[in-house]
């Protein structure tokens, strides 16, 4: 099984190129137990998850996202642009636009090169969802969750904010980064399971330093914290306009713990574009049945 190491400000995949493979080969790149053995970081190549890039009869390529933990996530925004940037340099695809299917729908891809390889990568995102029915979340399926207070066992309540960008993400707006830091690493696995959200959610720290800029810090469903999280960072700035925080046709400069990005969401929540790097980092090729197992 041939591979690509990319990493989007961190968030680290790895990307496998299957549209041309042999179903044995398909399926075992896919395969839950697989993945989490190439992940692991002590054990396995390393990495916040599997991207394989699959036939589409709708797109230029379908984007599948499989997590570290072997779970399956609808979209990943840092994921899809690492496999434009596969498309684009090795792909069989040097269009400046390329369109990729995910399980949020058919995403056009914007290419910015620079020697030939794709430097920025900038993503129309599509339309928020903010409706608690399609997040998904439990409550009155027609109503929103802005600023609505969240009890965590030895936590004061929080008040949180849901959107979707095709994955679940529930944001808290913080008094600083420091803080953003404490909060992911000690309530984000359990906001990850809330009973609030059916499917789990992602979990994001926010701090506003600004009505351009925010720092952020992730608890990624299915990986923990990360680096960077493209989807994570869209959802954020939508909640950061919610709620007062920041205007919306503005670009907003979202710090992440891997680097920036810049995330701009359209007038009336229309669309939201994000605009960041993807950088590859070695291929190689491995037979799955040559992985080592973490043990028991």
């Amino acid at each position: 099984m041939r591979f690509a190491k990319y990493h989007g400000l961190g968030n680290d995949f790895l990307v496998v190129d299957l549209r041309t493979a042999s179903p044995a080969e398909a399926a075992a790149a896919q395969d839950p137990a697989n993945v989490i053995a190439l992940c692991d970081r002590q054990f396995g190549v390393g990495g916040d998850g599997v991207l394989a890039v699959l036939p589409s009869e709708t797109a230029d390529a379908r984007m599948r996202v499989l997590n570290s933990d072997g779970s399956e996530a609808e979209m990943c925004g840092n994921g899809i642009r690492c496999v434009a940037k596969e498309l684009f340099d090795r792909g069989g695809i040097p269009h400046p636009e390329i369109l990729i299917e995910t399980g949020a729908g058919v995403l056009a891809c914007r290419i910015d090169a620079a020697g030939g390889h794709a430097a920025w990568i900038t993503v129309a995102m599509g339309a928020p969802r903010l409706l608690r029915a399609e997040i998904p979340m439990t409550g009155p399926a027609g109503e929103r969750c802005i600023a609505q207070p969240l009890e965590l066992p030895g936590e004061p309540a929080r008040a949180l904010t849901a959107v979707s960008m095709g994955n679940p993400h529930a944001i808290t707006f913080v008094g600083s980064r420091d803080e953003a830091w404490r909060l992911a690493k000690g309530v984000g696995p359990a906001i990850e399971r809330h009973a609030w959200f059916p499917q789990r959610t992602n979990a994001e720290f926010a701090y506003v330093r600004d009505r351009r800029a925010i720092d952020l810090v992730v608890w990624e469903r299915g990986c923990g914290i990360t680096l960077a999280c493209g989807t994570g960072a869209c959802a954020t700035t939508v909640a950061a306009i919610l709620t007062g925080a920041v205007d919306e046709g503005a670009p907003v400069e979202l710090r992440l713990p891997g680097g920036s990005m810049e995330i701009t969401v359209l007038p009336r929540f229309e669309n939201v574009l994000m605009r960041g790097p993807a950088a590859h980092v070695f291929d190689a090729s491995l037979e799955p049945a040559q992985l080592v197992r973490r043990p028991a």
